[in-house]
């Protein structure tokens, strides 16, 4: 399974995808027009290991709502990730049983190295 999720009025996200030139067959999901679901979800918390680790606290409404003067747990990120794409931290690149969360230097430099090894094979 190879899928990215992004946001397409994202300047970051565009930036990201241009630099990847990610082969055609991989899926493209963008996640205003397309929330993600469940499954989708799963499959990311399946390699990521957390729920948190997927969610942007970064995003206006982790701030209007005053989420951080909360105790999330899991469940709690679970909720707010299918409830609103912004607390989705992006892009997310599933690349089979690895995953890259996120838009760090480091996190898009690893996932271009998948990118160019598969690339050779």
């Amino acid at each position: 399974m190879k899928t990215v999720f992004y946001l397409e009025s994202c300047s970051t996200c565009k930036k990201i995808l241009e630099a990847w030139q990610l082969p055609k067959t991989v899926q493209r999901v963008e996640i205003k027009n397309n929330p993600i679901d469940e499954l989708q979800l799963q499959a990311m918390y399946e390699r990521s290991g957390s729920y948190e680790a997927l969610f942007s606290k970064r995003a206006r409404l982790y701030q209007e709502r005053g989420l951080a003067n909360q105790q999330l747990d899991e469940q709690d990120y679970k909720s707010l990730l299918l409830e609103h794409y912004t607390f989705l931290k992006r892009p997310v690149l599933i690349w089979e049983n690895l995953i890259s969360i996120g838009n760090s230097k480091k996190t898009v430099a690893t996932a271009q190295e998948w990118i160019n090894e598969s690339e050779k094979n």
